[in-house]
């Protein structure tokens, strides 16, 4: 499997074997969504090829914003309202048609109470989850527009390849003529 954006920094091969053995083979076509904001959130997903967004409507403007993305490699959920079958926070929509192995919330919580090996793995995922939302929050705070994108540049090397500039500002919060200035400034080493 080639890997197009970027690398996960933790081995996920416990989840991927137990989507292959108790989950289906699923195809979502570009632009169609795997949950909805609001609605109960029921899938847990290992991603094979392809790419989620994970998008909240702005409460005074409702406009859609991405706030996260799931690429191959990577599992694809609202975690843990899919384990409890509560409202997703956010619409995860693929962007490309995406490929992934399918389990349900209950699949996954039944796994993950099992004994204390999978209880290990829930902990592991939900700091890996933590970490991660927090790392994003922290770059808003403490970098500039193009910082943050020579940091996503770099967490997920191939995404400018495959995914609109407009997704990539939406995901960084700036617009897509900053990005574009943003871009050519890089590009002619300004």
């Amino acid at each position: 499997m080639e890997l197009k954006f970027g690398f996960n920094s933790i081995d996920l091969q416990v989840l991927r074997a137990f989507c292959e053995r108790e989950g289906e083979r699923i195809v979502y076509q570009k632009g169609e969504q795997m949950e909805r904001e609001d609605e109960p959130a029921q899938w847990f997903c290992f991603v094979l090829e392809g790419c989620f967004k994970y998008t909240v409507r702005g409460i005074s403007d409702g406009k859609e914003h991405i706030t996260w993305f799931s690429f191959e490699g990577e599992f694809a959920c609202d975690f843990p309202t899919c384990l409890y079958g509560r409202p997703s926070m956010t619409t995860i929509e693929a962007m490309l048609n995406t490929r992934v192995l399918r389990v349900s919330g209950k699949q996954m919580i039944s796994l993950l109470c099992q004994n204390m090996k999978t209880m290990e793995l829930r902990s592991l995922i939900s700091e890996h989850l933590l970490g991660q939302a927090r790392a994003r929050y922290l770059d808003f705070h403490r970098s500039t527009s193009r910082e943050r994108y020579e940091l996503l540049l770099r967490r997920c090397p191939g995404i400018v390849e495959h995914l609109p500039l407009n997704a990539i500002a939406s995901f960084l919060n700036i617009t897509p003529k900053t990005l574009s200035m943003i871009r050519r400034d890089i590009t002619y080493g300004q």
